[in-house]
């Protein structure tokens, strides 16, 4: 039986590469590609500060084209959700007709994206809603996920967690209230290995800075090894002034 294509809203963080994979587990529909935002006055992904190098090595490694949705810094609410809107209409465009999204407990998130989603006729996946957030962590810890931090907000936790690995330790180092999957925005991270993967990405931490209130930590390629083969997929030029989503 043919399954209804879908993207994944792919942050490169540790959510949406464990919603991918269970996603995938799930087998009820074909993850057809990724798709994420890229701050363009610094070519990172939005928000986790990731080389769009790096996006790039994970989309080679998860086996999967790669559409950038591309947005300014700053990027004004209006122009976000026109760019989301021209990305949904290439998703008809290509018989997509899901959105997996690695949301784990905001509900006024989901709500945001499923307003959104239901003129572009669309329909948004949760795949990790209402995991217990500990549990959910301790699982992708065992389940081979390795990841670092990219960015923190140092109003939640402190400046040093920027650039650590999400692993036991990190985890029995948060302080108390700090949410184990950083849902609450306390952190982000930039997935290197897992299940998910093909094979582990050779990358290493290196610079970290304070910048628009938080702390980012840099990741760059081992010596060598910044080329890849990613499908990126190519632009689509539609109207843009229907219904918009917004991705993470």
């Amino acid at each position: 039986m043919i399954k209804p294509k879908a993207w994944l809203s792919w942050s490169s963080g540790k959510d949406s590469a464990w919603a991918l994979k269970v996603t995938r587990e799930m087998e009820q529909v074909e993850v057809a590609g990724l798709l994420t935002t890229v701050n363009t006055t610094h070519d990172r992904v939005a928000m986790h500060a990731v080389r769009e190098v790096l996006l790039e090595m994970q989309a080679a490694a998860v086996g999967l084209p790669l559409l950038k949705v591309r947005l300014p810094w700053p990027c004004p609410n209006d122009v976000y959700e026109c760019q989301m809107s021209i990305a949904m209409q290439r998703a008809r465009h290509e018989d997509v007709s899901y959105v997996v999204f690695g949301d784990l407990f905001l509900e006024d998130i989901r709500r945001y994206r499923e307003e959104k989603l239901a003129p572009c006729k669309i329909t948004p996946l949760f795949p990790l809603w209402g995991r217990d957030t500990t549990a959910l962590a301790e699982e992708m810890i065992a389940g081979g996920l390795r990841a670092y931090l990219t960015c923190v907000d140092p109003r939640k936790i402190e400046s040093s967690f920027a650039g650590r690995s999400f692993d036991s330790d990190f985890l029995r180092d948060l302080p108390e209230g700090v949410d184990p999957c950083g849902e609450n925005g306390e952190f982000h991270t930039f997935v290197y290995a897992g299940p998910m993967f093909q094979s582990p990405l050779g990358v290493e931490t290196a610079d970290v800075v304070q910048r628009d209130g938080f702390v980012f930590a840099d990741v760059v390629p081992l010596e060598g090894l910044g080329t890849t083969t990613t499908r990126t997929m190519p632009g689509l030029k539609l109207p843009s002034d229907s219904a918009s989503v917004n991705s993470d």
